[in-house]
């Protein structure tokens, strides 16, 4: 019996190759591929998949959210979040979501189907420095360092202090999340007052400065999609 994949990710050409790559496997089979959080609630309701892999980044949504949604119930879907955001920053928050593993995309295919095999045993799959960083918040360990000052962000604030650094306006941001020019206006401001921030001028400055180097690949190429 082989393991149903539902792959979510908003990049056509990842969603093809992820698929055409698991479908080669004895123990696996993609039951669908959606782009946004709509798409997989329909592809889940109609297929009942065993596995999903998820990317942050979504076609305006934050992938966060729908692993939140898949994980909350009594039946919780085990997920693999697969994106090319840095894992020092985003796969303690995507564990604390839910998800039972996180890799980055810039990782040989080997290890996704390695770790979707961890994950279907039953295993949490993560780098070994992830692990010793969460086994250590575990233990309260009281030499570990709190990390990067983006920890003190919450996933929608940290979401919307990546759009500035990517450069895009309070109105720009507000239609990427859906959400009103108010309410990016307010998160903007828990930004600032969390990360001990001024002005508007030094708030996207340290917008930018962090997301060029969270997002800078291995092939020096930037994507804020």
């Amino acid at each position: 019996m082989k393991a149903k994949v539902i792959i979510v990710d908003d990049h056509p050409i990842f969603r093809m190759g992820m698929a055409e790559l698991l479908n080669q496997e004895d123990d696996f089979i993609v039951c669908g591929l959606a782009e946004d959080i709509a798409g997989a609630r329909k592809i889940i309701k109609q297929h009942v998949p065993d596995l999903a892999i998820i990317d942050i980044t979504l076609a305006g949504e934050n992938g966060l959210d729908l692993v939140k949604e898949l994980t909350g119930d009594k039946n919780p879907l085990p997920i693999l979040v697969l994106s090319m955001h840095d894992e020092q920053v985003w796969a303690e928050r995507a564990i604390r979501a839910g998800a039972r593993g996180y890799i980055m995309k810039k990782e040989a295919s080997e290890k996704v189907i390695f770790a979707l095999r961890n994950i279907l045993g039953g295993k949490i799959h993560v780098s070994s420095s992830i692990m010793e960083r969460l086994l250590d918040r575990f233990q309260m360990n009281p030499e570990v360092s709190s990390g990067p000052t983006v920890d003190l962000l919450t996933d929608r604030e940290l979401e919307v202090f990546r759009l500035i650094g990517a450069g895009l306006s309070t109105r720009e941001i507000a239609e990427r999340m859906n959400l009103g020019v108010k309410t990016i206006g307010t998160y903007r401001d828990r930004v600032k007052q969390k990360l001990g921030i001024k002005t508007a001028v030094e708030l996207i400055r340290r917008a930018v400065l962090w997301t060029e180097q969270e997002f800078f690949d291995t092939d020096g190429h930037q994507d804020v999609g």
